[in-house]
């Protein structure tokens, strides 16, 4: 098939509109930082970019998008885009060349392991993190994504439907943020030390660009130009708004409409809608999005507050149950009259779709517990996942870096 021009362009402007959303989520997680912290959070995020960047070309891409072995993982006929040119693939996104499908999930894997990063931020060693990070992408991400996205991989031939990441990237990163806040424990001081944030316009900034970057992740996922790609915009933008309206509401009920919940709730929004967008009608992201705000909403408050889990920015509480909702939703509200490609949810009679997601869900859930849970205790034993009393009561930008957010380098 020729290449479109506009598909192209479209793929490739959604490329970077997800790769702005590293950035994003590094000012997101930053701004809600004690100051001694906010450089090593930014930091967390920003080297994804150079390490899952330069790891995606090399074997990524090839283990998660190449040749299928036993519906598990992929081959090595992509390794450092061996075969991944200007032309199209005859599998993956046919009207534009292969190297912009490429790069496209490649800022999928990129931001997928810097969400996880939010859970563990104020007493994580870099060194060791980075470590964890290769491992845990190698190990954790790619066989899941190719589970789900791949030609050939088992979820995808079992039914389950996720378009733009649900599973792959939000159930993945926040299931495996738990497991990594299991591993490492509390940061020193929590619960009853004052752990407020630095900096929240700094948060909303953030929140701002993910929402336009997210436009990029959903629409851009339906790999053209077309009505589908408008579909999941809206459907995208529906979402967040419902999500962030009822956070507002939420919160105000209970005390006040803080700009902190609101752009919050919007951020769960977008995590729910993410696996729907593209089999779902825009109506129906108001509902997905406002349940998303309800059960992360008091999710967090059951896992912070009544159970202690120091979960430092609530990444499984906004990534791992707004990405588990997302999930079930799609097999609720899927219809073909959106995407012919996809199927019909519950609510068209197809109750087969919801127990299909469940799988998904149990599936990549289980797996990316598991693994993280192995992975986090091998990276611990060997080098130390988490810094000493000093350094955490110093604060990571100088133990760990040597600047100051707010004053210039350590002299």
């Amino acid at each position: 098939m020729p290449i479109n021009t506009g598909d192209t362009a479209w793929l490739l402007m959604s490329s970077a509109m997800v790769m702005l959303m590293t950035p994003g989520l590094a000012l997101f997680y930053g701004g809600m930082v004690r100051r001694k912290n906010v450089l090593s959070t930014i930091m967390m995020s920003f080297a994804c970019l150079g390490l899952v960047g330069l790891l995606w070309v090399l074997f990524g891409y090839s283990l998660a998008f190449g040749t299928d072995h036993a519906g598990i993982i992929g081959g090595f006929n992509y390794l450092a885009l061996n075969n991944v040119g200007q032309d199209p693939s005859s599998i993956y996104a046919s009207t534009t060349p292969h190297l912009a499908f490429m790069i496209f999930q490649a800022m999928f894997a990129i931001i997928t392991v810097a969400l996880f990063t939010g859970a563990i931020v104020e007493r994580v060693k870099f060194g060791s993190l980075l470590v964890f990070s290769v491992l845990w992408l190698a190990i954790v991400y790619l066989p899941t994504a190719h589970w789900v996205w791949g030609s050939g991989g088992w979820l995808a031939k079992f039914g389950v439907l996720d378009f733009a990441g649900g599973t792959v990237v939000h159930i993945n990163a926040g299931v495996s943020a738990l497991a990594l806040v299991m591993l490492l424990g509390r940061r020193r001081g929590f619960p009853n030390d004052a752990m407020e944030p630095n900096n929240i316009p700094m948060v909303v900034l953030g929140a701002g660009l993910l929402w336009f970057g997210w436009f990029g992740f959903n629409a851009g996922s339906a790999l053209t130009s077309g009505g589908l790609a408008s579909s999941a915009f809206v459907a995208t933008n529906t979402a967040a708004a419902a999500a962030a309206f009822t956070w507002m509401i939420i919160s105000w009920i209970h005390k006040r409409p803080t700009v902190l919940g609101t752009v919050t709730g919007a951020v769960v929004g977008l995590v729910a809608i993410t696996p729907a967008a593209g089999f779902v009608t825009p109506i129906a992201g108001i509902a997905i999005g406002a349940i998303a705000a309800v059960i992360s909403y008091y999710g967090m408050v059951l896992l912070k507050i009544k159970r202690g889990v120091d979960d430092s920015l609530d990444v499984f509480a906004c990534h791992g149950l707004g990405g588990i909702w997302g999930a079930l939703a799609t097999g609720i509200f899927a219809t073909v009259s959106v995407n012919a490609a996809g199927a019909d949810g519950a609510i068209m009679g197809n109750w087969m779709q919801l127990l299909k997601q469940l799988v998904g869900v149990l599936s990549v859930g289980g797996f990316a517990f598991v693994m993280t849970m192995v992975l986090g205790k091998l990276v611990d034993k060997v080098m130390g996942f988490r810094v000493g009393q000093v350094e955490e009561t110093v604060g990571l930008d100088i133990s760990q870096h040597g600047e100051r957010a707010y004053g210039g380098f350590l002299r």
